[in-house]
């Protein structure tokens, strides 16, 4: 006997029933459920909260109909407990946003990837150090390491002597730092190593000899980029001693070698699999003037491939300034690809800044129909196919450029409180902006900006909070002022 389809209850308000109702009926058919919408008397229903739809549902008499489950828009505030008293099933939040439920219901993704493990280690730069205070050095390497470097790289500068060098390793140290350190003057380096770094950047023929005498790990690089044979040399040497050591055949920027460069990676790891690798990633971040995120997403992907187990970057210029974060996400991305031999899609778009995974619209119809709804002057705000979409009771104003619905807007409805106008412009901002770039704008909700999105207060929750301050700031005097007078609260 085939089993029979859960049955499953919506509720939500005016303004999405609509739209809710276009989105479930062929999602129930791949979901294999059926289902019903209560539409409450609200227009929107992210101002709803659990006591007020619960009296809601009771004017309704809603309790005698049967259901498996009710859904409630993941928007709204208060216990679910009541609720689920009342109908006699389990009640649960759905997504804020409609559109999300194919996600919720499980039909648009895949089993969710494991983005846990990694293979490469993440060495940050702290460039031009001896010229830094330790507060500030602490600062960044703290900085880094919140974005996820594993190793903090102390960058010397050639001829400054740092005669603060002990005394910040110790305290790095202190603070639970690994670090490295990078320069070619044996002074620094034997003084570094000897006050517990243990790696250093980095060994060539000029340096070859007292470096192997250094009890620390190296990294090789050759003499120059285009020499290879200078780096099988000096690896010779560091075989022959035993003193661990790290390949780096140099990263060159575009314009000076780029595409040789990563082909000189390949040919050392085709060379010697079984040595540890290192690439200097910074060296095409900093010097490429584009947005860092794709760049080390591809760099990530090429020693992931490679088995190159370290990378060196550092936040220098602007467009640069979150490489760190970018590629501890990147390298776990790349992981999960790779291992898993999927291509790297429909992974939580962490990496996707500029522009959104995909748009969602209302279409023309469905905007035409929400405007029928509305019979309050609260504004609408939706931004697609081109055009920001501005509507209420009293009209309804579009086009591309946010100063001409305005204006033909306050033509129609008069004029605006200061709060009102302002609210409006911010929004209005948002939407320009998400057209400009191809993100998905949604009223009264932050922009996506992948890992870098900031959560946004809706201005209905600000204004919630600042009522409860200000009531939790009354009953404080009233309590305050029962005291002073010797009255029992």
């Amino acid at each position: 006997m085939e089993k029979p389809r859960p049955r499953l209850l919506f509720i939500t308000g005016k303004l999405a029933e609509h739209s809710l109702r276009q989105t479930l009926i062929p999602l129930s058919k791949k979901a294999n459920f059926d289902f019903e919408i209560c539409v409450l008397g609200i227009t929107v229903a992210a101002l709803m909260t659990t006591p007020w739809m619960l009296r809601k549902l009771k004017e309704s008499q809603f309790d005698d109909r049967v259901f498996d489950q009710a859904i409630i828009p993941g928007s709204v505030e208060g216990e679910l407990n009541p609720l689920h008293e009342f109908l006699g099933v389990p009640v649960i939040r759905g997504p804020k946003d409609l559109f999300d439920l194919p996600e919720f219901f499980g039909q648009d993704q895949k089993t969710p990837p494991d983005l846990t493990k990694h293979k490469i280690e993440i060495l940050a730069e702290i460039n031009h150090a001896p010229r830094l205070s330790l507060d500030q050095i602490l600062r960044q390497a703290e900085s880094y390491r919140a974005s996820g470097a594993d190793v903090i790289d102390l960058g010397c500068l050639p001829g400054v002597a740092w005669p603060e060098l002990e005394t910040t390793i110790q305290t790095l140290h202190r603070h639970g730092f690994r670090l490295s350190i990078d320069s070619f003057s044996q002074d620094e380096v034997q003084r570094a190593v000897g006050s517990g770094v243990n790696l250093v950047l980095s060994a060539n023929s000029s340096n070859c000899d007292w470096a192997q005498s250094t009890s620390a790990e190296f990294v090789l690089v050759p003499d120059h980029p285009q020499n290879l044979e200078t780096l099988v040399t000096t690896r010779e040497a560091f075989l022959s001693s035993g003193t661990p050591f790290r390949l780096d055949p140099i990263l060159e920027p575009i314009g000076f070698g780029f595409g040789e460069s990563i082909s000189r990676f390949r040919q050392i790891r085709q060379q010697f699999p079984a040595d540890q690798m290192m690439m200097g990633v910074g060296n095409l971040t900093e010097m490429t003037e584009v947005d860092s995120s794709g760049v080390n997403f591809l760099l990530a992907a090429l020693c992931t491939e490679w088995r190159i187990e370290s990378i060196l970057t550092t936040e220098v210029i602007n467009w640069s300034r979150s490489s760190i974060r970018e590629f501890e996400i990147a390298r776990r991305l790349t992981h999960c690809a790779i291992e898993q031999q999927r291509v790297p899609k429909h992974l939580g778009g962490s990496l996707v800044l500029l522009r959104d995974p995909k748009l969602k619209e209302q279409g023309e119809a469905g905007l035409a129909h929400l405007r029928q709804l509305v019979t309050d002057p609260n504004f609408r705000i939706f931004a697609e196919r081109g055009e920001i979409h501005l509507f209420n009771r009293d009209g309804y104003w579009h086009g591309n450029d946010p100063y001409e619905v305005y204006d033909r807007m306050i033509a129609c409805v008069g004029t605006l409180t200061a709060e009102h106008a302002f609210y409006l412009g911010y929004e209005l901002c948002k939407a320009k902006t998400a057209l400009t770039l191809g993100k998905h704008y949604q009223q009264d909700q932050s922009l996506r900006w992948g890992f870098l999105t900031e959560p946004e207060i809706s201005a209905t929750e600000r204004r919630k909070q600042e009522r409860r301050q200000q009531l939790d700031r009354s009953q404080d005097m009233t309590l305050e002022n029962q005291r002073q007078e010797g009255r029992p609260a």
